[in-house]
């Protein structure tokens, strides 16, 4: 990859930016919706309200209440002394609010269907590209993409191609080598397969034949935190280069390890067992560079880059688009914090505490019924306090209103995760619970754009990739997709059937309607 636009210099400035910057970001982002629960001792602490475990969400809460000054990443902290840990309670409103989206998004199966002019071609490019997407797991694949992207803002996929995949009978000596992104054919354009043949025996792929083909293309999701795109100086939609970060062991580090303890103590212990490496992808070839060195090198027949890059809800001027977590945080943080007080005050008024005045021994005299107290001193006295004080207004009001605050400011209420309650009555039919969940469904529909777009891409590049190789061509008309959304809500089967006998009535094609029904 001689010809690069990429410098050293700037890969390294990358590297340096995403760690610094992005990664403690997104550990921030995956515990807010997660949050993970560690392990820990009890500390030894006056009100005894220490748990055995911490929770990713208490780092966001007022050092008053987790008796710790949190850090600058998630779960580091000092211990403050004379402040002890009160009652911590942490409910987890963005986590199901994010699953209910991607429930929303791909609860459901969505049909994928070829463009192609041809009716044959289109129902043969179809079923292959059906096969692609249940290799590579199916709907479990497209809800693994929208929970990534709904945490971290964007997702990104890489669509490799990996002839080794298909068995024996694909014959992989049209190509020279067999890297991550392939290399190009042996003899050029003339050794590619003609229209509509291919290089498994010509003519219609049989079903066994297809599903060889199927799994050749691999797709792969890639972790933000390892991501390093490079965006043209001149137009931020374009991408120039891709990059993935990742740590590989230094082949040093054994022979640091042999020298015993002592031997890595004084060169410095374990830092030098691994070192960043960088794997970066280009339009003509890929380097994997380790220390700054590059170690390994190839190119790419394709053309253009492999990488599909998603917004999660489209964002202009920048790569990531708008995670659906990140504006949630301080208001689940204000809401932790009041549930928190609330325990607190609730463990303080649940039982009743004594102040004994001029009683002697009084620390070790036992309360019970029938119980009787005597003492000579006339200046003695027993003052009770604490108690159930009842609810406070104002609190459950603010509690109630930042609850109400999350369903605006995420567009997910609790009647869409299932949690009706008193509000049975708004649902008295289908346009009722549309109203009630617009916000929801509008968002969805937002979603759809962009995720849709990045399928449509997805099945493009991996159709190239089969003709690139001489597996199965295919023209750049033949490798548009359609994609056919499933209706979110709920829906009576009579009258959907019923709809579609309508449509059908008026003159809309048989195979739109069926498309509609998820046939």
């Amino acid at each position: 990859m001689s010809d690069s636009v990429i410098q050293q210099a700037e890969i390294e400035a990358a590297v340096e930016k995403l760690v610094e910057g992005g990664r403690p970001r997104f550990v921030r982002l995956w515990n807010y919706y997660q949050n993970p629960m560690r392990a820990c001792g009890v500390r030894s602490d006056g009100q005894g309200s220490d748990r055995p475990y911490r929770q990713g969400q208490e780092w966001g809460l007022p050092s008053r209440i987790t008796g710790l000054r949190s850090g600058c990443e998630v779960g580091a902290g000092q211990v403050i002394d004379g402040v002890a840990r009160k009652e911590v309670v942490v409910e987890n409103d963005i986590g199901w609010r994010v699953d209910t989206m991607v429930d929303y998004l791909f609860g459901k199966g969505i049909t994928l269907n070829s463009a192609a002019p041809e009716a044959s071609r289109r129902e043969e490019i179809g079923e292959l590209l059906r096969l692609i997407l249940s290799h590579n797991g199916g709907i479990l694949f497209l809800q693994q993409m929208a929970l990534i992207g709904c945490v971290y803002g964007f997702v990104d996929v890489l669509v490799k191609l990996d002839l080794e995949a298909g068995g024996d009978e694909v014959d992989p000596a049209g190509f020279s080598g067999v890297q991550d992104l392939g290399e190009a054919p042996v003899g050029g354009e003339e050794n590619r397969a003609g229209d509509g043949a291919t290089q498994l025996g010509g003519g219609r792929l049989s079903g066994r034949e297809m599903r060889r083909v199927a799994r050749m293309i691999r797709l792969e999701i890639v972790e933000p935190a390892r991501a390093l795109p490079f965006l043209s100086r001149e137009d931020w939609q374009k991408l120039e280069a891709y990059g993935q970060v990742y740590e590989v062991r230094n082949p040093k580090s054994e022979t640091l390890n042999q020298r015993g303890w002592w031997g890595r103590w004084f060169s410095g212990g374990e830092k030098r067992n691994w070192e960043t490496g960088v794997e970066v992808i280009t339009a003509t070839g890929w380097q994997r560079i380790v220390g700054g060195e590059v170690v390994e090198e190839g190119g790419n027949s394709l053309g253009a880059l492999p990488v599909v890059h998603i917004q999660n809800l489209a964002m202009p001027f920048q790569y990531s688009g708008a995670s659906d977590v990140e504006p949630l945080i301080p208001i689940q943080d204000e809401l932790n914090t009041r549930l928190s007080d609330r325990a607190n005050r609730i463990t303080m008024q649940s039982f009743k505490m004594y102040l004994g005045k001029n009683i002697e021994g009084f620390t070790d005299a036992t309360i019970s019924p029938g119980k009787m107290w005597m003492t000579d001193n006339p200046d003695a006295e027993v003052i009770s306090f604490g108690g159930d004080m009842g609810e406070t207004a104002s609190e459950e009001e603010h509690i109630a209103d930042l609850r109400e605050a999350m369903d605006k400011v995420s567009g997910v209420s609790p009647v869409a995760a299932g949690a009706i309650k008193d509000r049975i009555g708004n649902l008295t039919s289908a346009a009722a619970l549309r109203i009630t969940m617009f916000a929801l469904l509008s968002k969805n529909d937002r979603k759809r754009t962009t995720y849709g777009g990045g399928l449509q891409r997805i099945c493009e590049l991996a159709l190239a990739w089969l003709d690139h190789a001489g597996v199965y061509a295919t023209e750049a008309e033949e490798r548009q997709v359609e994609i056919g959304w499933p209706s979110p809500l709920p829906e009576n089967e009579s009258d959907a059937l019923e709809e579609a006998g309508m449509k059908l009535k008026v003159g809309v094609p048989q195979e739109v309607v069926l498309r509609e029904l998820g046939y």
